[in-house]
C-alpha cells in the first residue's frame, strides 16, 4: 500500500507539472489546531477542509466534548493540487485519529473537475496509509452565492455540484460514507454571511449539527 501510494503522489506531481496545472490562491494559508495533544481517554477526530471547516470546526469540537478529540486542518490548497498530500501528512503524523471528515472543493478553480475526481484516490490511499484504521467520512462542497445578494445562486455553484456527485460515485466504489453537507444548506441563503460564500452563526451551528451527528455514529 505505501509503495502505492507513492507512485500515486508522483504520478500527480509529474502530471500537473508537465502540464503547467498546479494552480495556487493569490494568498496560500494553512491553520491547524490540535487540542488535547497529551490526552489518551477519547478518540481522536480530524476535521481537513477550508474555511468553511474552519467557520464549523469550534463548534463541532463543542458538540463533541467529552466524546472526543477534534483537531482541524484548514487550507487553501484543494484536491488537485499534489502538497495537499504533504500537509495532510504532516499532521496525520502528529497523533493517532480514529476518524477523519474530509470536505474538499471550494477551492481550487484552475483544476477541471475531472482533474479534482482524479485526484481522489490518492488522498484516500494516504489517509488509510498514514492512519490506518481510521474510519474516513467524505463531506460534499457547499454553495456560492452574490454577495449582499443571497437569493442568486452563482454559476459556480455548478461546479460545486459536479464535484458533488463526483465525491458520491468515489465514495460509493470505497464504500465510504458521504455527509451531505450542500443538500444541508442548499435551500438556506439565511444561512450565508454577506459575502455568500461562508456561513453566519446560524449557519455554521447547522453545518456543525451535522457534522457532529456524522461523526457520532461512527465513535467506537
Amino acid at each position: 500500500m505505501q509503495r502505492r501510494t507513492t507512485l500515486l503522489f508522483a504520478l500527480a506531481v509529474l502530471s500537473f507539472s508537465a502540464a503547467g496545472q498546479i494552480s495556487r490562491e493569490k494568498i496560500e494559508w494553512l491553520d491547524v489546531w490540535i487540542p488535547d495533544t497529551n490526552e489518551r481517554g477519547l478518540p481522536r477526530v480530524l476535521l481537513v477542509g477550508d474555511s468553511i471547516t474552519r467557520g464549523y470546526g469550534k463548534q463541532v469540537e463543542t458538540g463533541l466534548q467529552g466524546k472526543a478529540y477534534v483537531a482541524r486542518l484548514t487550507t487553501s490548497k484543494s484536491l488537485g493540487d499534489p502538497l495537499l498530500l504533504d500537509q495532510v501528512g504532516l499532521v496525520l503524523a502528529e497523533h493517532k485519529f480514529d476518524i477523519i471528515h474530509f470536505n474538499n472543493g471550494m477551492h481550487g478553480d484552475g483544476y477541471s473537475e475531472e482533474a479534482y475526481a482524479a485526484a481522489l484516490p490518492a488522498m484516500l490511499a494516504r489517509l488509510r496509509r498514514d492512519a490506518p484504521g481510521a474510519r474516513i467520512v467524505l463531506a460534499t462542497t457547499t454553495d456560492v452565492r452574490e454577495r449582499n445578494n443571497l437569493d442568486k445562486v452563482l454559476p459556480k455553484t455548478g461546479r460545486m455540484v459536479r464535484r458533488n456527485e463526483l465525491v458520491f460515485a468515489f465514495a460509493k466504489r470505497e464504500n465510504l460514507p458521504v455527509n451531505d453537507l450542500f443538500g444541508l444548506i442548499r435551500d438556506h441563503p439565511e444561512y450565508h454571511n454577506a459575502d455568500g460564500v461562508h456561513f453566519n452563526e446560524k449557519g455554521s451551528a447547522a453545518l456543525a449539527a451535522q457534522v457532529v451527528s456524522a461523526i457520532s455514529q461512527l465513535l467506537p
